[in-house]
């Protein structure tokens, strides 16, 4: 079967791999459907090997070359012989975090932050990237009916702007910020709408995906390299500042900026991913009585809530999406168009097969 595959730094290749071959009793065999890029794939293409494993994976034993994908849905075509929950011909999306069940995080439902996690298209031996891919049962959800294929590849994504949204608490009426309009920042304006947002700021500095974000519900796109975002905020918000800052753009003055943004006893939530350090001033923190959270991936077992919410119409996740591609040009028109700082290209989603 025909993957793409992740070698390291600037090398991913669409190549010929060998099928799945088995299922265990609690395994499904699935055929990849459509596939999100996401920011995780970007930063391993730009600088890693990051999370992708060079050796032998704790828990899934997967290592390099990596197929990639996490973000996709599928139909299933097989299942083992203890599955229950879904059957061949089912429409399903995929959770893709694989967790041990046992450690401390485990124990108490914290599975997302699992001291083995593992992930599907990341650090497991199969990908969505793929025309075929094997997943345990705990990873499917079976898409409502009324769910397209391109809504189910978007829960995932959707699923991490969600959560970053409820561990802000935004709650209806709220003024929220959020930084960086890539996928997530999109989801977020989207997401805080849903949560009943009652103003709902943006903060991108490329031109054009400020413009593609402008639709999607924010009262305001501001651009950070030509206004200062904060001032802009309080003269907005009766000098006050927003209720819940969410940073999604993985920047230094983009954290800085939601600080400065937010109301005293505010909150501030990371959500985008630094992979360097950055400055930062705790005694504005301090004297703003801010509660600073971070967020890492969902709650593994919220497919069915995250699905029945875009079902409703009130999570609107297919409006980011700016192109579709086949695999074989996931590398130029995927890849490098979205680590283009002046790129156009929101959310790429690969056909896959």
């Amino acid at each position: 079967m025909r993957a793409v595959r992740y070698h390291g730094a600037r090398d991913i290749r669409v190549e010929d791999v060998p099928e799945p071959a088995g299922l265990g009793p609690h395994e499904l065999l699935v055929r990849p459907r459509l596939c999100g890029i996401c920011g995780t794939d970007l930063h391993e293409y730009v600088a890693g090997p990051i999370v992708t494993p060079t050796e032998p994976h704790p828990l899934t034993g997967a290592k390099n070359p990596q197929i990639l994908g996490h973000e996709f849905s599928a139909d299933v075509v097989e299942v083992g012989s203890a599955v229950t929950s879904a059957r061949p011909g089912d429409r399903v999306a995929i959770m893709p975090l694989a967790f041990c069940g046992q450690c401390y995080f485990c124990a108490r439902g914290l599975n997302h932050l699992c001291t083995k996690m593992g992930c599907v298209g990341l650090s497991w031996a199969w990908g969505g990237l793929g025309e075929l891919a094997v997943v345990t049962e705990y990873q499917v959800a079976v898409l409502p009916e009324k769910l397209s294929y391109e809504q189910g590849a978007l829960i995932e994504p959707a699923a991490v702007a969600e959560y970053g949204i409820r561990r802000g608490g935004v709650a209806p009426g709220d003024s929220v910020l959020v930084t960086g309009a890539g996928p997530i920042g999109a989801l977020a304006v989207l997401a805080a709408r849903a949560a009943g947002a009652g103003s709902v700021y943006l903060s991108e500095p490329n031109p054009v995906r400020a413009a593609n974000a402008g639709g999607l519900g924010a009262d305001e796109v501001f651009d950070p390299s030509a206004c200062s975002v904060p001032e802009e905020i309080k003269r907005r918000t009766g000098g006050i500042g927003v209720d819940v800052a969410i940073e999604c753009a993985g920047s230094a003055r983009a954290l800085d900026d939601c600080i400065m943004a937010t109301r005293r006893a505010g909150t501030v939530v990371q959500t985008g991913l630094h992979i360097g350090p950055a400055e930062v001033r705790p005694m504005v923190w301090s004297e703003n009585d801010l509660t600073i959270v971070g967020t890492w991936c969902y709650r593994v077992y919220d497919w069915p809530r995250i699905g029945a919410l875009i079902e409703s119409g009130a999570f609107p996740v297919e409006r980011i999406v700016t192109d579709r591609v086949g695999m074989d040009d996931v590398v130029p028109r995927g890849f490098d168009v979205l680590i283009d700082p002046a790129g156009a290209q929101m959310k790429v989603l690969v056909e896959v097969g």
